[in-house]
This record gives structure tokens, sequence and C-alpha cells, in this order.
């Protein structure tokens, strides 16, 4: 892990720890990256549900059609 010196908001700092429920500004910040990544990753599967695996019948029409008939 590399050492960084920046500037944090302060507010923004405290509301996500309390979102979080981290106790730390290491651990704080480091759970944002995380939340970061996995809300980007879900994104990604919301965009495109084919990389899904054993979803590929959903992401064909008259299969999804079928599976609400």
């Amino acid at each position: 892990m590399t050492k960084r010196l920046v500037d944090v908001d302060d507010d923004m700092l405290s509301q996500v720890r309390t979102l979080l429920g981290t106790s730390t500004t290491k651990a704080t910040v480091n759970g944002a990256l995380a939340e970061v990544l996995a809300l980007a990753a879900r994104r990604e599967v919301l965009l495109n549900p084919e990389l899904v695996a054993g979803s590929a019948d959903l992401a064909d029409d008259d299969h999804r059609r079928s599976a609400w008939a």
C-alpha cells in the first residue's frame, strides 16, 4: 500500500464514516473506494446482463417474455 497525502473534505469524510460504520480515516477511505468499485461492477452487470454466468437466456427477449408468461 502506498501512503498518500491528500486534502479531504471533513464533512464528507464524517458522513461517509457514519454510512460505512468505520472508525478511522484509513478504513473510511478504503471502504469508500471499495464501494465505488462494487457500484461500477453492479452497473456493468445491469448494463450487460449477458456477462452474468447462467443469465444468457435472460438477455434473449423470447426467454424473458416466457419467464413472465
